[in-house]
């Protein structure tokens, strides 16, 4: 292998938060989802059996608010709060088979991510939301078969694309 290789990742998307298939208790939230391709500093997985947690875009004033590396099966974990301006992110990576949901429940919102066998799936979903500012929990349902890690942090909230209607 080149020491140039990089790992694919899922085009970004911005989603409102019922387009998202998440869910929220207040109707002026909104989350975009985003999983556009990322830079990272971490070495190449295939080096590695270990999951790493995802990395957040420092250069983008990206912070991190809370980590979980390597886990199988259910596990929660808690983050930091942050400042009332920035957006909650939360990314994910598992690898295995089946899928994971994830759950933040300061935000009364969740999301799944499907697992793709032996490379890692990511995806990082934004809450731009009224309490994405709080300290809160991630709560991750996944099956013993998925290894998965979470990076939560904050950044600035990504302009929502207007959707297209046809």
């Amino acid at each position: 292998m080149t020491a140039g290789r990089t790992t694919a990742m899922p085009a970004l998307l911005l989603l409102a938060l019922s387009a998202a298939g998440c869910t929220s208790g207040n109707e002026t939230d909104h989350a975009d989802t985003t999983t556009a391709p990322r830079s990272s500093t971490a070495p190449p997985e295939e080096h590695s059996t270990e999951l790493v947690p995802p990395a957040l875009d420092p250069e983008a004033g990206e912070v991190v608010a809370g980590r979980r590396g390597a886990t199988h099966g259910n596990a929660s974990f808690s983050y930091d709060a942050g400042s009332p301006e920035k957006a909650l992110i939360v990314a994910v990576s598992c690898r295995g088979s089946g899928s994971v949901k994830v759950s933040v429940p300061v935000l009364g919102t969740e999301f799944p991510l499907e697992c793709g066998g032996a490379e890692p799936a990511v995806t990082y979903n934004q809450l731009a939301m009224n309490a994405a500012h709080k300290a809160g929990t991630v709560a991750v349902t996944a099956p013993s078969t998925v290894t998965w890690s979470v990076t939560v942090g904050r950044g600035n909230a990504v302009e929502q694309e207007p959707s297209a209607t046809g």
